[in-house]
């Protein structure tokens, strides 16, 4: 699946992983992600994400 990358602080959303503080459970694809959904690192939204290079 594919990561992806805050652009503001750099944390990586990693779908295998989740996001477990905010009840994203392992396999939660980015665009399934709901629409309210911020980086946890730096609280913007998804729209200043991107996918990352591999």
């Amino acid at each position: 699946m594919q990561k992806y990358v805050c652009t503001v602080c750099g944390y990586v959303y990693d779908p295998g992983v989740g996001d477990p503080d905010a009840d994203i459970p392992a396999g939660t694809a980015f665009e399934d992600l709901p629409d309210d959904w911020v980086c946890p690192e730096c609280g913007v939204g998804k729209d200043m994400f991107e996918p990352e290079e591999e």
